[in-house]
């Protein structure tokens, strides 16, 4: 958890670092930060990272959804349905990145194919069933496919990654499009062999609890 000034700030620096590795483009994507454990820092709706500034950052109230400052981006519903679900989440990062939306449109389910991938986003990486943006359906059904994992894809859409504050976040979002180009590149050479179910699981786990600090109390 972070103070508000900081939030803004932070947000700030988070959006320029993904137009920099090329995971967002313009307007599109979201991005967040836990204040407490009742408020959220996101960007606002429809405006290009390049011209935010922290006094543009909207603070949400989590279980209302009210808001202040503007209007926040259309998927805070998702956002703010992490939060309640997910204590241990700090920040919560929303990509349209390349090869994560291929592997969204094709509605895969990315298996754990590097070692890095296991560790940080879990034993797959799994494709939420499609919604329309912004609804309580898409909320739901991306709090399903995020059960035991740090991130998921999101069907015919993109994806997302959570972490403990916005470096892990950003980390994890890297982490997601590198697995996903790596599981198309290896189709071409006759297909990705995955790590076994329970090294990947054991992986996460070691993540999780020696090199991360995610709440014990995360929903499977």
């Amino acid at each position: 958890m972070t103070g508000e000034e900081e939030a803004r700030r932070t947000l700030v620096a988070a959006g320029l670092s993904l137009l920099e590795t090329g995971l967002v483009d313009g307007t599109w994507g979201n991005i967040s930060v836990r204040i407490d454990s009742a408020t959220m820092a996101i960007t606002p709706s429809g405006r290009d990272y390049r011209d935010l500034g922290p006094g543009d950052m909207v603070i949400v109230d989590i279980p209302s959804g009210e808001a202040r400052g503007g209007k926040p981006s259309t998927e805070s519903p998702l956002h703010r349905a992490i939060y309640a679900a997910r204590p241990e989440a700090g920040a919560v990062v929303h990509t349209h990145s390349l090869s994560a939306s291929t592997v969204a449109a094709a509605r895969r389910e990315v298996p754990p194919v590097l070692d890095d991938f296991a560790q940080i986003v879990g034993p797959s990486l799994r494709t939420a069933a499609y919604a329309l943006p912004g609804t309580g359906a898409m909320a739901r059904r991306v709090l399903r496919a995020l059960r035991g994992r740090t991130a998921a894809l999101l069907a015919d859409h993109g994806a997302l990654a959570l972490g403990r504050d916005m470096a892990e976040a950003l980390l994890c979002a890297r982490i997601v499009e590198k697995g996903c180009r790596v599981f198309i590149d290896a189709s071409f050479i006759g297909g990705a062999k995955p790590l076994a179910p329970v090294e990947a699981w054991a992986m996460h786990q070691v993540w999780k609890r020696k090199y991360s600090r995610l709440a014990k109390a995360e929903k499977r």
